[in-house]
């Protein structure tokens, strides 16, 4: 459960928190979105002051039937928050979520970003493998079927746990066999997935510990939340932080989330029971 990120490792055998900065005028949850220079600074020196350890900063909208934006101006986006954030924050851990691999490799080479957060797992860029192990960065590879604007329609499977877990392993097998061997998994929550697939790959979320792989998990104020409590992704944060729990109950090494603090508290009360049981 170590990666090599840059020149130093990262160990997940202790949970981790990644921070969502949200570079978009459209993301699900209203309260994520910020644009101008002073909101990114603010909304990450809050972040960073709360213990994030991973920063994840995403300029295209992933959430259902959101717009599809051109590669320059997903680029114009990240570029101006990655310089703002990596002037003054140089030691922090960075991802860029983009599925497009030109994307991938003008930030790693411009702004020393070290993860690339992957919401295709490859599949809306036939070179995004090639890219990544030419790279040599970290990968998050994730589960979807289609496309944000096409993923709701696509949500019928025999089995969702183990389609979700062979689809993961056969491409983890793959980079593997390209030399790339930091990999994180995610299962894909609200991607291409009923509330109550959200929830079975949530209640079998240990058998993904057989891919061998850091387990990334990211249900912050999410769909299947909102819908099973009746409320707002703004009124989401309980049910967010339950989830979480029963995330790490079930093998995540990270959460990737928009409130940083209570994700921390959530960690270190799974921890405090754990210690308590070990006793």
């Amino acid at each position: 459960m170590v990666i090599k990120y840059a020149d130093r490792l990262i160990d997940f055998s202790q949970p981790r928190v990644m921070g969502i900065v949200n570079v978009t005028p459209d993301s699900f949850y209203s309260e994520s979105r910020v644009r101008e220079a002073k909101s990114i600074l603010k909304r990450v020196e809050t972040m960073v002051a709360e213990g994030v350890d991973i920063l994840d900063i995403g300029a295209y909208s992933s959430r259902p039937m959101a717009e599809d934006i051109s590669e320059q101006e997903e680029l114009r986006r990240l570029s101006e928050a990655l310089k703002i954030i990596v002037k003054h924050f140089p030691d922090l851990p960075l991802s860029v979520d983009t599925f497009r691999a030109p994307v991938a490799s003008f930030v790693v080479k411009n702004f020393g970003v070290g993860i690339i957060n992957d919401i295709s797992g490859g599949t809306l860029d036939n070179s995004m493998f090639e890219t990544i192990a030419d790279l040599g960065v970290v990968y998050i590879l994730m589960h979807i079927k289609g496309t944000p604007q096409t993923m709701q329609q696509l949500c019928e499977y025999q089995n969702v746990v183990e389609e979700v877990i062979h689809f993961l392993q056969k491409r983890v097998q793959q980079l593997h066999l390209m030399g790339v061997n930091d990999v994180i998994i995610d299962p894909g929550f609200g991607f291409a997935k009923t509330t109550e697939q959200n929830f079975a790959l949530l209640k079998n979320l240990n058998l993904f510990s057989s891919i061998q792989a850091p387990l990334l998990v990211g249900v912050s104020r999410k769909s299947m939340i909102c819908k099973t409590l009746g409320v707002k992704p703004e009124e989401a944060l309980n049910g967010t932080t339950a989830v979480h729990y029963a995330a790490l109950a079930g093998g995540a090494n990270i959460l990737r989330v928009h409130d940083v603090k209570e994700a921390k508290q959530t960690i270190a009360i799974f921890e405090a029971v754990n210690d308590v049981m070990m006793c």
